[in-house]
């Protein structure tokens, strides 16, 4: 960093948008909470016919939180012909727009790759009995 006798007019201006935090940036702990609440959210939500949530049965494929608190997710499911497909991105969207502090929730259905038992937890595979 330039001392502040070494900036010209043009430097300081520089230097203060900078140094200035972003506007609406998230900091690390406001991440941490947000990440840990929306992970709460997504286990919340359960497969009808499967007694795992989908978090731990490994349908979460992906999930983008934006500075603006938007959240992105690709989820899947066990089966394209799943009888809740219509639902069940409403049901993730849901749960995580409880999250104090979410703007807004997006889940979009992805079939690429295809979800296999791979995919659980140890914790899913447990409470099914596949061990």
């Amino acid at each position: 960093m330039m001392s502040e006798a070494a900036r010209t007019p043009d430097d300081a201006a520089f230097a203060e948008a900078w140094d200035a935090p972003q506007k609406g940036a998230l900091d690390q702990s406001e991440i941490d909470r947000l990440t840990d609440e929306i992970i709460t959210a997504l286990k919340s939500v359960y497969d009808p016919e499967i007694p795992v949530d989908i978090y731990e049965l490994g349908l979460i494929y992906r999930v983008d939180l934006s500075d603006d608190r938007d959240v992105e997710i690709e989820m899947t499911l066990t089966a394209p012909g799943c009888p809740v497909a219509g639902e069940m991105p409403g049901w993730v969207e849901d749960a995580v727009m409880k999250i104090d502090g979410i703007r807004s929730a997006k889940a979009e259905l992805v079939f690429s790759p295809p979800w296999d038992p791979s995919k659980m937890s140890d914790e899913a595979k447990l409470a099914l009995n596949m061990f």
